[in-house]
């Protein structure tokens, strides 16, 4: 599934401005010294804590990490953006740029930019980061391949590119990413390996071990997921990721956990969610549901996130709570993370469009707390029954 390219006693929280990691390409000079006499500017006060009611406050008394998708355009230059992915989550994940196509566009160059002010807003905010992600066949720079199948390259040169990249990425991030996807969308929805230039290149999903390997010699403490649509449902997908996570397992490939998207659609029935997180988790694993959204038919364009139906909002409300009491039910469940939070800059209008479908988050499009909003804030008031989580990134007891 592509990406591309509460409102309730909120505190107010300073927004992102140019903000660079230290020693970064893109970091700025400092302000030049005060000339004497002059008086000393007054350091700005630290982010505020989140408000007891917030999704992020009622995520950690049961250990959850409550998490978003970040869409970097909208960060530091909208205000209300800004101010609710501070003050409602508390691990981001970036929707594009930690993928090869931006940080290398042109071979042999990279442009960490953007994603170190990603990963700079969230230490300011004290957020977790999953990294978005290491190995994919789309969203490619086109000097690798243009569709993700193809590609002029060498076998051996594609290995030696995949390499690098993983372990440039993983290093470059040392100590700032969670979690990182390091293999995403490796299977299609029969069960069947995708055939991707780097299925291709090494015959086999023998990449997938080598990349997790390679991702865990260049940054050790991270937490490292395989991350797939379509893994809610059991059958031939949900069936073949089990299987073959089982073999890493067994050959002591260092994978950590399992990244279940969550991309919902209320015309479908509710996946037997709860049983497929356990069962991955009865494998030694983490778990996470890293990209939920509910959409569903809604008008025509313009007003593609106006549901059809005056009863869409209900079923709506039931999907996303069950979505995320299946995730507190299981203990190995570590964050759930809806894809993006208001409809506006939802990835579902343009992809799902004949017939149109939309209306897919949390918030609607002039960033106001939705129905589905409130159910969620709900569920986690009432989660202090949950089981709590536990290991690195854990909220307080």
């Amino acid at each position: 599934m592509r990406r591309p390219k509460l409102a309730i006693g909120l505190v107010s929280v300073a927004l992102l401005s140019g903000v660079a990691l230290a020693g970064s390409a893109s970091a700025e000079p400092g302000p030049a010294p005060a000339p004497p006499g002059a008086p000393h500017p007054v350091p700005a006060p630290p982010p505020a804590p989140p408000a007891a009611d917030s999704l992020r406050a009622l995520g950690d008394r049961v250990g959850l990490r409550i998490g978003t998708a970040v869409n970097t355009d909208e960060l530091g230059s909208n205000a209300d953006y800004t101010r609710i992915t501070a003050e409602q989550f508390s691990s981001v994940t970036p929707e594009n740029v930690m993928k090869w196509q931006l940080v290398e566009p042109t071979r042999g160059t990279y442009d960490w930019a953007t994603a170190d002010r990603l990963v700079a807003f969230a230490k300011k905010n004290k957020q977790l980061v999953r990294g978005h992600t290491l190995v994919w066949h789309s969203q490619l720079p086109t000097w690798l391949s243009s569709d993700g199948t193809t590609t002029t390259l060498s076998n051996d040169e594609l290995k030696a590119l995949l390499k690098k990249h993983v372990q440039d990425q993983a290093k470059h991030f040392k100590g700032d990413i969670w979690q990182w996807d390091v293999v995403n969308e490796a299977f299609d929805d029969d069960g069947q390996p995708r055939q991707t230039v780097w299925y291709k290149a090494w015959g086999g999903l023998g990449y997938i071990a080598d990349a997790f390997r390679w991702a865990h010699e260049a940054d050790p403490k991270a937490l490292l997921f395989y991350n797939d649509y379509n893994l809610e449902f059991t059958g031939p997908k949900s069936n073949a990721v089990y299987d073959f996570v089982k073999t890493l397992k067994a050959q002591r490939v260092p994978i950590d956990g399992v990244g279940f998207q969550g991309h919902l659609d209320t015309q479908y029935g509710f996946p037997d969610l709860q049983n497929n997180l356990q069962r991955f988790a009865d494998l030694g694993l983490k778990v996470a549901e890293t990209e939920v959204d509910v959409r569903t038919f809604t008008e025509a364009a313009p007003n593609v996130n106006t549901p059809t139906s005056p009863l869409a909002s209900y079923a709506q409300e039931s999907y996303w709570s069950r979505a995320l009491k299946a995730c507190l039910a299981v203990r190995e469940c570590i964050s759930f993370t809806p894809w993006g939070f208001g409809d506006t800059y939802s990835w579902i209008p343009g992809w799902f469009n004949n017939p149109q479908e939309g209306a897919a988050l949390l918030y609607d499009a002039d960033l106001k707390p939705k129905s589905q909003y409130y159910v969620i804030q709900q569920d986690l008031a009432l989660a202090a029954g949950a089981p709590h989580r536990s290991g690195p990134g854990a909220g307080r007891h």
